[in-house]
């Protein structure tokens, strides 16, 4: 009898099931190490659970899912910032070009993103930095003069306009002549209104002409969590907060 108990013990374990002397039972058996897609981040567009799967988690389980599903809904990475300063329509600048008075002076930059010069007519300047456009000046300078040399200072900065709108105690245009965040923004507004929604404030932005919007959870990140939703804003950007 005892040959045969221990034939059959060796016969179980060989067999992958948990004996019952072990104290475990087979539920309570360790899991297989997680494959590379548990562990990899979900993709952007989650699918939702099934109504099944959500009525057999605990209701603090299913708060805590819920609560990551819509940091990661929200968060969305930031936008590169343009390096060096852009100059944009309304923008005041000086040109100087040196032993040329004629073609010196102040000039506002369009709402065509031009200006216009003595001699030169119309150049593009928004969209360029000083030294790009003084650049462009002296290929269209040297038509007509031997070895131009110009200066470009932006004088005023009037075309970094940034928006927010909707329950804050400020709303309007905001001239922005540092980098700002959205917290900034909303802090120069007055600060959101009591009744606003603050985990749904949203990020309007136009990228080649198409619209993006990017949400961001104020109250997570009065928390310090998700803190890369506090992106720098953009000239032309609007905030809505509702």
């Amino acid at each position: 009898m005892a040959i045969r108990f221990a034939t059959a013990v060796v016969v179980t374990v060989l067999a992958g099931a948990v004996p019952a002397w072990s104290g475990q039972s087979a539920a309570q058996a360790p899991a297989a190490a997680p494959s590379k897609q548990t562990t990899a981040a979900p993709a952007p567009a989650a699918t939702a659970a099934s109504p099944a799967a959500t009525a057999a988690r605990s209701p603090a389980a299913a708060a805590t899912a819920a609560a990551a599903a819509t940091a990661e809904a929200s968060t969305v990475a930031a936008p590169r910032q343009p390096r060096g300063y852009v100059i944009g329509p309304d923008d005041v600048l000086q040109i100087v070009f040196w032993r040329e008075k004629e073609l010196s002076g102040d000039v506002v930059v369009r709402p065509d993103g031009r200006i216009s010069l003595p001699l030169l007519n119309d150049v593009v300047a928004a969209g360029r930095t000083p030294e790009e456009l003084r650049e462009a000046l002296v290929v269209e300078a040297s038509r007509y003069l031997g070895n131009p040399n110009p200066t470009v200072v932006v004088k005023e900065i009037r075309s970094r306009k940034v928006y927010i709108t909707g329950a804050v105690e400020k709303p309007g245009p905001y001239i922005v002549t540092s980098p700002t965040t959205v917290l900034q923004l909303i802090a120069m507004a007055g600060g959101l209104k009591e009744y606003a929604d603050k985990r749904n404030i949203v990020v309007m932005r136009t990228t080649n002409g198409k619209q993006q919007g990017y949400v961001v959870d104020y109250q997570a990140l009065l928390r310090r969590e998700n803190l890369e939703q506090n992106f720098l804003l953009m000239p032309g950007d609007t905030v809505l907060v509702r």
